[in-house]
């Protein structure tokens, strides 16, 4: 009887840990596939990381997080990030004064034709225009690098599942090992008396 039970719960062991294994094998391939997409197209974006006097008109706290990829073509997350906080923003915000784009899109829908056709309402319109781009930019990166965490996630989670599945066949392997040792005590005894100690 306590044979059966160590087999029916190494089984389930067993089960669980060819479950784990597949799971590990999938994460595996999107952690790999995630990393391979990002680099792609971020490498195609053909992007260099500011260094030198690039570095030098921003903001100290700004510039020392862009420090460690100064000059690196961006090929990762952490570089698109970087690149999209650090960089980018810190032009947006100094061309519009802090202003986002849907504020100073606000402004230059909300003026006339004529005041569109001045030169206040020009530079209105390019800054707009350009605060447009930079949002999208910033946005195109800032996706990049949310993939690059996913895949950084899979990849963790491939290890664990991997660990998991490693204890759980040790596991097994020792549940079925208790089993055998069961059945042999229990067929020693079939039609005779268990021994009473003196």
């Amino acid at each position: 009887m306590r044979s059966a039970f160590d087999k029916l719960i190494s089984g389930a062991g067993l089960a669980l840990a060819v479950t784990l294994l597949a799971a590990g094998g999938l994460l595996t391939w999107g952690h790999y596939f995630v990393a391979g997409q990002v680099h792609d197209q971020l490498v195609m974006q053909d992007i260099t990381m500011p260094a030198g006097e690039a570095l030098a008109g921003l903001p100290a706290a700004d510039a020392k997080i862009l420090q460690q990829y100064a000059g690196s073509k961006l090929d990762s997350g952490p570089e698109a990030r970087a690149y999209a906080d650090h960089y980018i923003l810190i032009h947006m915000n100094e061309m519009a004064d802090g202003q986002t784009y849907s504020q100073v899109s606000g402004q230059f829908v909300s003026m006339t034709d004529e005041q569109k056709a001045s030169a206040e309402g020009q530079a209105l319109g390019g800054l707009r225009q350009s605060l447009f781009m930079g949002d999208t930019l910033r946005g195109l990166l800032l996706y990049g690098y949310a993939f690059a965490t996913i895949g950084t996630i899979a990849g963790i989670a491939a290890l664990v599942s991997f660990g998991a599945a490693a204890v759980l066949l040790l596991l097994v392997g020792l549940g079925f090992r208790h089993s055998r040792r069961t059945e042999a005590t229990e067929g020693r005894f079939v039609g005779g008396r268990v021994p009473v100690p003196a």
